[in-house]
């Protein structure tokens, strides 16, 4: 599988924004290597997206981490586009969580982002070409009580994510943070909502792909690194 087409590295490849990268991004005319810990969901989504590969892999392992990503050179080739989706959330007050559940999240959202980043921006920096992009959420810019084992996790992965840009900028490497400022539509937030699919409440993990893509190509002379994303909507 390894050829002329540029490899794209995705995280956390769920049903709904992950999926919806990988489709986007192979699209777009890349090699894309979906990790995500189902290997029943990256079967189903190889056979479906064409110039994909799943790998199953816990990105809070290194061990595993720095496994996968050897298969994915040999497989593939070095990638020269890193996003960072893999999420880890709960909900609950401080008095409610457990002191360990934020520890977990922290492993997922922002230890698995340094990782990555170590990783892989070497070889990025070296060529003086590539993008990370992390897909984050409103939390990372405040804290609401129900959020005290969430919130802190995706505020400390957008300023890890910011001093890894103001590193790698300047030796040609796109970092960006992409705040999702909404509710994604998937069967379980519909669910949750009791809203129906394609209600204007909801972000579209397509529209989400489509910005990730832009962001990733943007034109050197205007790179972003904070980008919010909206539905039209939503009340902010």
């Amino acid at each position: 599988m390894k050829g002329n087409r540029p490899v794209a590295l995705i995280s956390g490849v769920g049903p709904g924004t992950g999926a919806a990268i990988a489709r986007r991004f192979a699209r777009g005319g890349c090699s894309v290597a979906m990790l995500a810990r189902s290997s029943e969901r990256l079967s189903t989504l190889e056979r479906e997206i064409e110039h994909s590969r799943g790998y199953l892999c816990d990105v809070t392992d290194e061990a595993q981490l720095d496994a996968t990503i050897e298969r994915v050179r040999a497989d593939l080739g070095a990638p020269k586009v890193l996003i960072h989706n893999a999420v880890g959330g709960a909900f609950g007050t401080f008095l409610e969580i457990e002191p360990e559940v934020l520890n977990q999240n922290f492993q997922v959202n922002t230890m698995a982002l340094l990782h990555l980043a170590r990783r892989l921006a070497p070889a990025m920096m070296e060529a003086g070409e590539g993008a990370i992009i992390v897909t984050g959420n409103t939390s990372a810019l405040r804290g609401k009580a129900k959020f005290a084992g969430f919130a802190p996790t995706k505020a400390a992965q957008r300023i890890l994510a910011e001093a890894i840009a103001r590193e790698v900028g300047p030796q040609g490497v796109h970092v960006a943070y992409v705040v999702i400022d909404a509710v994604i539509d998937l069967e379980w937030t519909r669910a949750m909502t009791s809203k129906p699919a394609g209600d204007p409440f909801f972000i579209q993990p397509a529209a989400i792909a489509e910005e990730v893509w832009h962001v990733a190509h943007q034109e050197r002379s205007a790179w972003s690194f904070t980008v919010e994303v909206r539905p039209y909507a939503e009340a902010w």
